[in-house]
């Protein structure tokens, strides 16, 4: 499976879009010190995600979100999917 997912800092006050077939690894990988967008922060969390059965199905919504270019957009999108994932955003997704 693969899957599209909006992250978001609260250090930061910002969102990340991306798309993954391991979606509790690449948590982990944003969330380390690295010299990427992501890195330094260690507070990011998974806000929305979507599965697909087909890596080219993620790409395509990865790149529809990321074409919006709007932050209301995004916050609609989240919204409308109801709570955060708690599966995700617990301890084993956090760096220690």
């Amino acid at each position: 499976m693969f899957y599209t997912y909006i992250l978001y800092s609260s250090v930061r006050d910002k969102y990340y879009v991306g798309s993954t077939s391991d979606l509790i690894g690449r948590l982990k990988t944003h969330n380390t010190n690295h010299s990427g967008f992501t890195g330094h922060t260690g507070d990011w969390r998974i806000v929305w995600s979507e599965q697909f059965v087909e890596h080219s199905g993620a790409l395509l919504k990865e790149k529809q979100i990321k074409g919006w270019k709007s932050r209301k957009l995004i916050e609609r999108l989240i919204s409308s999917a109801g709570s955060e994932h708690p599966d995700v955003n617990s301890r084993e997704g956090r760096p220690d």
